[in-house]
């Protein structure tokens, strides 16, 4: 089995946690870290293990023979720049989300990745939460029929008192309240109903409080999603809500229908249709990137190199129908209009 050595670019909040969750899975150790800033390589080795080489230049970086997988953890702004410099070094790629601040960007990033042949993870990991697992698994089982209607939401107050919030402001780097945080929201929903989006409606809003006056962009969302066969799904994404974080999930389908951590299905005889039964599962509660399942999608990305794949759920194709989705709800929401897919 080998064992694969790992570079990140940029080095803050959520490198951190790439860090430690890319040495505890076993199958790889992260040898090399890339910042615009100077930074103590021995007090890095010293605090995530191992031996950390530091860079400040991205091609003596990525010239580095022995590195074998990139991960990409710096400013969105930068994600489409140094993803395409590393797939064209031919290192397989970790892509934080979002991808990158405009469809044509992600557009390029795709012929990078597909010219070079390398393998991608992109950081939706939600998908590998224990709440979404166990979702996607009642809907596999048939327990709550067709579904016809589905709500995922994104409430989670992203204002001074929170580590992204210097650069999340600005439009440059946070991009839309969907793009910067509730894309998590909407690619949950896209894994309960599907990709076949044919429209999005979007409208965006923000509030009056004085600690979010500084967003370039309107910091609430609620986009509608029609798909194909007549579903319809909605996704509100609030950064600027004063309340505790939470990831809403409601889904609707022939035969029940799931809330949260709890289910009814006529699929299960003698459940009572009057109370709701709970789900043994724990919910995504939390913003914080130490709290993120990283540990369980990159070990399901390791496994897959081992194959030769690309990995399940959240490789660079799935990656890309959310985002296309996202970029078309952003312009919806600028103009007013629905934007049909």
């Amino acid at each position: 089995m080998k064992k694969y050595n790992v570079g990140v670019i940029g080095y803050g909040w959520v490198s951190g946690a790439h860090i430690a969750a890319i040495n505890a899975t076993g199958r790889a150790q992260v040898t090399r870290v890339c910042s615009s800033r100077p930074l103590d390589a021995a007090a890095l080795s010293a605090s995530h293990g191992g031996r950390i080489t530091c860079h400040t230049a991205l091609e003596e970086f990525l010239a580095s023979p022995d590195l074998d997988v990139v991960s990409v953890c710096s400013l969105p702004q930068e994600h489409c720049r140094q993803a395409i410099a590393a797939a064209k070094a031919g290192k397989h790629l970790i892509l934080e989300k979002p991808l990158a601040l405009s469809w044509a960007d992600c557009q390029a990033i795709e012929q990078a990745v597909r010219s070079a042949g390398v393998r991608t993870c992109v950081c939706f990991e939600c998908r590998f939460s224990s709440q979404f697992r166990t979702i996607k698994s009642v809907i596999d089982r048939g327990l709550l029929g067709r579904i016809h209607y589905g709500e995922v939401d994104y409430y989670h107050g992203i204002g001074p008192w929170y580590g992204q919030f210097r650069w999340n402001v600005k439009r440059q780097a946070g991009g839309s309240s969907l793009l910067s945080a509730g894309c998590h929201a909407l690619d949950a929903l896209l894994l309960c109903l599907g990709t076949d989006v044919t429209s999005v409606c979007s409208y965006a809003t923000g509030s009056a409080n004085a600690d979010f006056a500084p967003y370039e962009y309107p910091s609430t969302s609620v986009t509608i999603l029609k798909f194909k066969g007549g579903r319809i799904g909605k996704v509100a994404s609030s950064i600027d809500c004063l309340q505790p974080y939470y990831f809403h999930t409601h889904l609707i389908g022939s035969e029940g229908s799931l809330l949260d951590n709890q289910f009814h299905s006529t699929q299960l005889g003698g459940l009572d249709k009057g109370r709701w039964s709970e789900l043994s599962i724990k919910l995504l509660d939390s913003g914080d990137v130490s709290d993120h399942p990283y540990q369980t999608q990159f070990e399901a990305f390791f496994q897959a190199l081992d194959r030769g794949e690309e990995m399940p759920l959240t490789n660079l194709h799935d990656a890309l129908q959310t985002h296309r989705v996202i970029f078309a709800a952003d312009q919806s929401a600028a103009t007013g209009e629905a934007v049909e897919l």
